[in-house]
């Protein structure tokens, strides 16, 4: 487990941890800093931008309705030229009164994303799935590596290393300059990621790298001219924020930008019908200790609580002697945690000589244990289809977790149908799609578990705020022996039809995933020491959950351990 995880941020120690936000901007892609000015593109408006980032003093630097740089996604700096990607081509101009473009090279395709060391030009594109190098001086390919991810990338150079931001994959990616190897990744905290650059703190010389993001955000317009007047309306959201990170090459994982959150838990007491039980246990799951989730401290929230451990969970237990007709209680829990997104980077040839399953995982993490219908054709038969003649551990489960997303399509229902149901049914909440990929993966001798429960809404610069999921979640784990306990999302990567799918939550998952009792139940009810009947007494019929997140601050990975 990772200990000493953070160290707070506070902007007013170091102003250049803030988040930058210029004045009338719309779409910000390409960044690069000239000192400590950034100097940005806005796609939108085509405006090439000159920031100040510890103000958001903006500045045009095309002023000019001739010289619209209208689609610019990419842009990189050499001395006082800028070197922008505009659809499929690629131009360069002087940086200071921004002249007319001059033509240095045409791709196939659209060019995303820009970077130059020295003689050498890189360029992303992502119809073509390459990064491809060209010679400065001749404007000749030299030869093309990989792209790391599947989405619109764009691209710095720090040293001897190409950073790369991927919009779909909501990842940055650090690779080897020369063969395109990925060194590792690293999940941001914010969706859509369209732009990255280094600048090196004035205060500490270490490099911070920034990171840009555009999108639209809904919100709620007050139209007078409207009955009702409120209406849902949407509008621009682009920002840079300074992305914190720390890489461990002996565990295999990245941190990346951390938060201390308050989480609480609470049941109300409200049942649908009069029901009296006795002798009641009712057991809440607590948070659990991660190498991404610490916990600070647990206090109870109503009522007190004992403490137990199930399967090394921790788990409350709230005790009745009765529970009468009329009755009124709050009782559960709150919490304060310090989450972080981690990205852990193994590949194939990493799990090729592993040692065998511990004795005891067989029975508790390969069987039918949580009516995963694994004894039905349509269930084997998948298993089958699946990882075909694949043998590597990592392959075979990656090969689920496609197949799996090639055949269910995510929708919600009020209930949960067992996996061979949501397969021959052809969608599938994320509990539904846990069912799924836990079926297969066990059937392939895979151990795997349930984790859960909820995701803070994802509003890391909403502060202070209590904010409130709509839905509760699940997601899995995957065991490599000799290796440990890996996540995987259940479904939120299944976002296009026939893939290609991201990769950002396999042995990955954001600061906002809440990781509470693995592998156990979260929430169960006992009466006279038995479990009480759900046909007599559900959870759901007898009590109202409350689920409340306050994003405290944002923290930073600590370098010590």
């Amino acid at each position: 487990m990772i200990t000493n995880l953070a160290s707070s941020v506070l902007q007013k120690q170091n102003p250049w941890f803030r988040t930058i936000r210029p004045i009338a901007v719309s779409a910000l892609q390409g960044i690069a800093f000239q000192g400590d000015t950034l100097i940005a593109i806005d796609s939108t408006n085509g405006y090439l931008l000159q920031i100040d980032p510890l103000s958001n003093n903006t500045k045009i630097l095309n002023p000019s309705r001739e010289l619209d740089f209208a689609d610019a996604t990419g842009l990189a700096l050499l001395g006082d030229t800028v070197w922008l990607t505009i659809n499929d081509n690629v131009y360069f101009c002087p940086l200071n009164g921004a002249s007319e473009l001059q033509h240095f090279v045409t791709l196939p395709y659209t060019a995303n994303g820009i970077a130059i060391k020295d003689s050498t030009i890189y360029v992303t594109c992502e119809k073509a799935g390459y990064i491809l190098v060209y010679s400065r001086n001749t404007g000749r390919e030299i030869t093309r590596l990989r792209a790391p991810g599947v989405g619109v990338e764009n691209i710095t150079v720090r040293d001897e290393e190409l950073w790369v931001s991927d919009a779909q994959e909501q990842s940055v990616f650090c690779l080897d300059r020369a063969t395109g190897e990925i060194q590792f990744s690293v999940l941001t905290p914010f969706e859509n990621p369209t732009g990255l650059a280094f600048h090196t703190d004035p205060q500490t010389g270490q490099d911070i790298l920034y990171v840009a993001y555009a999108s639209e955000e809904p919100y709620i317009r007050d139209n007078p001219n409207a009955d009702p007047n409120y209406e849902l309306q949407y509008r621009d959201r682009t920002f840079i924020h300074p992305l914190h990170f720390r890489y461990d090459p002996e565990r295999r994982c990245a941190l990346s930008s951390g938060y201390l959150i308050e989480m609480s838990y609470v049941e109300e007491l409200a049942p649908l019908e009069d029901v009296e039980l006795k002798d009641v246990e009712w057991r809440i799951a607590l948070p659990a200790e991660t190498d991404r989730q610490k916990v600070r401290k647990v206090e109870p929230v109503g009522i007190p609580f004992t403490e137990e451990l199930h399967n090394d969970q921790r788990v409350a237990v709230f005790k009745f002697d009765t529970l009468k007709p009329g009755e009124r209680h709050l009782f559960g829990w709150k919490a304060l945690l310090e989450v972080w997104s981690i990205k852990y980077r193994l590949t194939p040839r990493d799990v090729e000589n592993i040692p065998e399953l511990p004795p005891d995982f067989e029975e508790r993490y390969l069987v039918d244990n949580d009516d995963l219908a694994m004894d039905t054709e349509i269930i084997r038969q998948a298993a089958r289809e699946a990882i075909g003649r694949e043998t590597n551990l990592l392959r075979k489960i990656y090969n689920i977790r496609n197949y799996v997303y090639d055949k269910l399509s995510y929708g919600i229902k009020p209930h949960i149908d067992s996996p061979d149901v949501a397969l021959a049914r052809g969608v599938g909440s994320c509990g539904e799609y846990l069912g799924v990929l836990l079926a297969l993966g066990r059937l392939n001798g895979i151990a795997c578990r349930t984790v859960g429960r909820y995701k803070c809404p994802a509003h890391a610069d909403k502060m202070g705020v209590p904010l409130e999921p709509d839905f509760n979640h699940v997601w899995m784990e995957f065991y490599v022996p000799g290796i440990g306990w890996l996540p995987m999302e259940s479904n939120p990567d299944d976002i296009t039809e026939g893939g290609p799918y991201p990769t950002r939550f396999f042995m990955g998952l954001a600061w906002y995933h809440m990781e509470l009792g693995k592998g156990i139940t979260f929430e169960s009810l006992r009466s006279e020491g038995a479990p009480v009947n759900k046909e007599n007494a559900s959870i759901g019929e007898l009590a109202i959950n409350h689920v409340r997140f306050t994003i405290l601050e944002e923290l930073v990975p600590s370098e010590s351990e």
